[in-house]
């Protein structure tokens, strides 16, 4: 799978920005919660140390199996559900467990689809906006979504929902599909909701349920909203400059323990707190500078498969990025979405990586100039 390769058009600029990234995680984590500051940096390393092994990997050998990678993403989400090897906590079964490791197949999934699809759309580029084909496509991508819904996790499938419309928009979906989706998603979406909040609802777990009013209706549903409303003082009261870094003020939410799970989900209130305005300026800088690295090598791709991977890779981090800030300042119900390359999760940060590593062999391949996307 090695090949000789052009070292210049190696992106340097992406692995600093990932690794950037990632010492901003491990930097906040250690204030959030210092235990996992250790794991975190381990989980750094292994990562840097899969994303050049992949980055050097000819990613269009390892995309010639892409059934093959269909075939292990769904058995390792069946297998999360099905089977005792599966592992549950707070109500979910998202993880695998063997002996003392423990992995979550849903975040290493992301990745998995996005090798698939651009295999699949690449290959099947011609019939793309044919009906027969949408459902084809509609159903493989149904088997996953539905796995990661039973464990349940809403927030992961909305991300690979977003990854798939990407994917299917790059690879040149007619703009009447387009059209025709936004005409019937946005009021079903809008009719789903309403009906979903109603009391006797059961379209979605009660958990879930609670999150949307209490989005919706935060002063009514105090018991549920506090985390959000939390994290929004938080990120206020950082003020321009924030608190400082591990502080030791009284005032700090943080140290009172009134943001719970800082170190994942809502670790952007903290980088809010002790660093401020200026701080989640930077966070946010550097990591749209990842999803902008990730469209050029998009942009870049010498065929249609190496283009809807680097897109792949810069909708999840874009999306996911928007939708764990959003929760966080509560412009967004709460979804329970780690923050890439910084909240703490070795799966989610790994996954990432490996992800990392396709795009730079992408960029690595790029074509020459006045050449075209090869289908």
């Amino acid at each position: 799978m090695l090949k000789k390769y052009k070292w210049r058009y190696y992106d340097i600029r992406l692995v600093i920005l990932v690794i950037l990234a990632s010492v901003m995680g491990i930097y906040a984590i250690g204030s959030a919660n210092e235990s996992y500051q250790g794991r975190q940096i381990m989980g750094v390393g292994i990562g840097v140390v899969l994303m050049l092994i992949i980055s050097v990997i000819d990613y269009t050998k390892i995309l010639k199996l892409y059934w093959l990678i269909y075939a292990v993403m769904a058995v390792l989400l069946f297998v999360t559900l099905y089977t005792d090897i599966g592992d549950s906590s707070n109500n979910a079964q998202r993880w695998i467990q063997i002996g003392s490791f423990t992995f979550q197949p849903s975040e290493i999934s992301k990745l998995l689809l996005i090798l698939f699809l651009a295999q699949f759309i690449m290959k099947y580029r011609s019939d793309l906006n044919k009906p027969w084909m949408l459902l084809i496509i509609a159903v493989l991508f149904a088997v996953p979504a539905y796995l990661i819904l039973k464990q349940p996790d809403l927030s992961t499938a909305i991300v690979i929902a977003t990854i798939l419309c990407t994917l299917l928009f790059v690879g040149g979906i007619s703009w009447k599909y387009v059209v025709a989706a936004f005409a019937i998603v946005i009021p079903v979406g809008a009719i789903f909701i309403f009906l979903a909040i109603q009391p006797d609802s059961t379209l979605l777990a009660s958990h879930q349920q609670e999150r949307i009013l209490a989005y919706l209706y935060p002063e009514e549903y105090p018991d549920t909203a506090w985390q959000q409303l939390y994290s929004v003082k938080a990120i206020a009261s950082g003020q321009l400059d924030g608190k400082g870094y591990k502080n030791n003020e009284v005032t700090s939410l943080k140290n009172g323990s009134y943001i719970l799970e800082p170190h994942t989900d809502f670790i952007f209130a903290v980088i809010g707190e002790e660093f401020g305005f200026k701080g989640s300026v930077a966070v946010i800088a550097v990591l749209f500078s990842i999803v902008l690295e990730c469209l050029y090598a998009a942009y870049k791709a010498k065929d249609m498969a190496g283009r809807l991977v680097a897109a792949g890779v810069a909708a999840w981090i874009g999306f996911q990025s928007f939708f764990n800030i959003g929760v966080a300042t509560l412009l967004l119900p709460n979804t329970g979405l780690p923050l890439p390359f910084i909240s703490y999760g070795l799966t989610s940060l790994l996954s990432l990586y490996m992800g990392i590593g396709f795009v730079l062999n992408v960029k690595l391949q790029q074509r020459k100039k006045r050449e075209g996307i090869a289908s």
